[in-house]
């Protein structure tokens, strides 16, 4: 075990293979889920001049309960309102400009009208101010409306369009390959004569990708438990950001990516992680592409993937917070101490707790679909009781 790198360091490591990718504008509509690749500003003041909340009449609180003599209407994307002389009112709706001299809007529910005559009807009288937007009362020009590095919300893209933009400076979205390597895999969907195995890491982590993280993704295939048509493979995939391999990562005789990946002109920075399950995960370089080697078995893959892969392509996309953020949750079942290396248990909630789902086999794929969240278990963490608190990533 004393060659097992902690995972705090492996992540640290991995991300320090690559930095952001270079900026582009996207159109709002391709800008969800990325990430700003620098301050976004407002080119504009919201509201543009004081505005109506409500529908009624604007009014002089001064002159409270009226009568007033109505003047005039504004509407929304109207002109600026005629100022109010006094003891004038100015039917108006919302989001219409407030008349210069106006301090109040009487809503249409607590006024009484009979032709241009005016009167407070029912209700207190409104306070002054009452039902006005100010200008600026949401933002300024030149305010920041988007930090660097914080992710495009669907919010943040309603507010980017308010303040005065069409288009927003994102990171490039990371290119990735993905490489399943066994000679029992046949493609989904395909017949599995004797112990042939569907692929499914590629199509999980294809999903995965797809629902948490913007990138271009492209299955390149399942490759035999070949060296030289592994390395063929590998090379073949120059110019993606990312090379995710599957499978042939531990160091049985028929495990050929690392030596594929040696020959095919990789430096592997790390190998063999202190994490359970995962073991067996490498990262490296080939040129200008990182390569991450994730274990063959689905869940170890799918574990590694949320703990590597995802932070990985955040960082490329400009994420400030790369890593997904454990929360706190108490335990409903007991849990026996841990090794050497970090566990994350497959884990379903019972009410406000969470308990381990009843197989935690790497190649459970079953008990991982029904599980909600990975319980982190640090190395060498005494047994849990329930009630003892743990922290959690949610997965579902």
């Amino acid at each position: 075990m004393a060659d097992l790198i902690p995972l705090s360091e492996a992540q640290a490591r991995l991300l320090a293979l690559g930095v952001p990718l270079p900026e582009e504008n996207a159109a709002l509509a391709d800008a969800l889920g990325r990430w700003a690749a620098r301050d976004i500003k407002a080119i504009r003041t919201q509201p543009a001049a004081d505005l109506s909340a409500m529908d009624g009449y604007a009014i002089r609180f001064a002159e409270m309960p009226g009568p007033w003599r109505v003047v005039g209407e504004s509407a929304a994307g109207s002109g600026s309102a005629p100022a109010l002389a006094p003891h004038e009112a100015v039917r108006i709706f919302t989001g219409a400009p407030v008349p210069a001299g106006a301090d109040a809007i009487l809503v249409q529910e607590e006024a009484a009208r009979e032709g241009d005559r005016l009167v407070l009807a029912g209700g207190g009288p409104p306070r002054v101010g009452a039902h006005i937007r100010r200008a600026g009362g949401d933002f300024t020009t030149g305010d920041t409306l988007i930090p660097a590095a914080a992710r495009i919300t669907p919010a943040r893209i309603a507010l980017a369009a308010t303040g005065g933009h069409g288009a927003l400076p994102v990171r490039r979205r990371p290119r990735i390959a993905l490489l399943s390597t066994g000679d029992e895999l046949v493609p989904a969907g395909a017949a599995t004569p004797g112990v042939c195995l569907p692929s499914s890491n590629a199509p999980m982590l294809a999903a995965m990708i797809a629902g948490e993280t913007p990138a271009i993704v492209e299955d390149r295939g399942i490759v035999p438990d070949d060296l030289a048509a592994t390395t063929a493979a590998i090379a073949a995939t120059a110019g993606v950001d990312i090379l995710v391999t599957t499978g042939g990562a531990s160091v049985g005789d028929r495990d050929f990516v690392r030596p594929a990946l040696e020959a095919a002109g990789a430096a592997i920075d790390f190998w063999r992680v202190a994490l359970k399950p995962g073991k067996p995960i490498m990262a490296g370089r080939i040129g200008d592409t990182i390569v991450l080697g994730l274990p063959g078995n689905p869940v170890s893959a799918f574990v590694t993937a949320r703990l590597f892969l995802l932070p990985l392509i955040r960082h490329l996309g400009g994420a400030g917070t790369p890593f997904d953020r454990a929360r706190p949750m108490r335990l409903a079942a007991p849990l026996p101490a841990t090794g050497k290396r970090a566990e994350y248990l497959r884990g379903q909630r019972v009410g406000a707790r969470i308990r381990p789902v009843g197989s935690q086999d790497s190649a459970a794929l079953a008990a991982l679909a029904t599980s909600e969240a990975l319980i982190v278990r640090p190395p060498h963490a005494p047994p849990a009781q329930p009630g003892d608190v743990v922290m959690i990533l949610p997965i579902a």
